[in-house]
């Protein structure tokens, strides 16, 4: 199983110092991945509640930075691990622009980006950035097919329900071809229909697994209806634990639980079939030392187990 870690971004870590030291310690350490995730604003009377834990927004993601100029410095501090979204929400960008910067992500980074798309939950954002909530599953349908043609057409062409491209060319391409790796998130038997029918596999959260292995029946089956090879399909897990000194009760790990508790559960996880697992430890402490010896910890006991 691979291992990665979120890049600090949010929090006490939205510091450019932090982000280079902490990327290039990672990669020191042979870690495989690095990833950021997407906020724009922490509201003070939300409409929606957070979907972990009690419900409310970590106060860590009142300061953010954006992740693909987060990975635009990861990509100039390293040269091996991908670097990818976990998750990116792909609708509060202009299809065209987007592909435009993760394209640059691509190039500058050698051809290590893994692009992850996911929806969001929250209403607010969504309001902020003056897209409609409604409709979103069509939307990133749309957004999905614009991305594929900018990727992969010598001459680009779009005239959908919401977006239109005149006949043009642009350029660069990303460095992989025919396309970057795309990974979706969700949780919702659509979501991993979608996956199954387009994507390149799956951004899950921490979760029992016993949940998480059902959820992905939903996308193999789409894939075989499909004709796609399930076995090609990746999932990548991301976890942001709160690391205790006591042990946990077993239905709050991986969200909560000591170290031991939740290698135990990486260890099950990649038992159960999941091929990559990442920590964001920024919830968890505020120090890079503290992330990178937890990092360390864990990436030793995982590949020793």
């Amino acid at each position: 199983m691979r291992i990665g870690l979120a890049v600090p971004q949010y929090g006490a870590f939205a510091d450019p110092g932090d982000i280079t030291e902490v990327c290039r310690a990672a990669e020191a350490l042979g870690l495989d991945s690095l990833w950021a995730g997407d906020r724009t604003l922490s509201p003070l009377a939300p409409s929606d509640p957070y979907p972990r834990g009690d419900g409310k927004l970590p106060p860590e993601y009142a300061t953010v930075l954006d992740p693909l100029a987060v990975l635009t410095v990861a990509a100039a501090t390293t040269r091996r691990p991908r670097l990818g979204t976990s998750t990116l929400n792909a609708l509060w960008y202009p299809p065209v622009l987007l592909a435009r910067t993760l394209t640059t992500v691509d190039v500058l980074s050698g051809g290590r980006l893994e692009a992850g798309f996911g929806l969001g939950w929250s209403r607010d954002e969504y309001a902020a950035v003056n897209v409609p909530w409604r409709n979103r599953a069509a939307r990133l349908e749309e957004t999905l097919d614009l991305l594929e043609t900018i990727w992969t057409a010598d001459v680009v062409e779009h005239d959908g329900p919401l977006f239109r491209v005149p006949a043009t060319t642009i350029r660069p391409k990303p460095v992989q071809r025919p396309r970057p790796p795309i990974l979706l998130g969700g949780v919702s038997p659509a979501s991993l229909a979608r996956i199954g029918r387009r994507a390149d596999g799956w951004l899950p959260t921490g979760m029992p697994l016993p949940r998480l292995t059902a959820l992905w029946d939903v996308a193999v089956r789409a894939a075989e209806a499909a004709g796609r090879d399930p076995a090609a399909l990746r999932r990548v897990l991301r976890v942001n634990p709160h690391l205790t000194g006591e042990q946990a009760a077993a239905d709050r790990v991986p969200d909560t639980g000591t170290l031991d508790q939740v290698v135990g559960y990486a260890l099950d996880a990649a038992a159960a079939g999941i091929d990559e697992i990442f920590l964001d430890l920024q919830q968890t402490t505020t120090t890079t030392t503290e992330m990178l010896d937890i990092a360390a910890a864990f990436t030793e006991a995982v590949r020793s187990a």
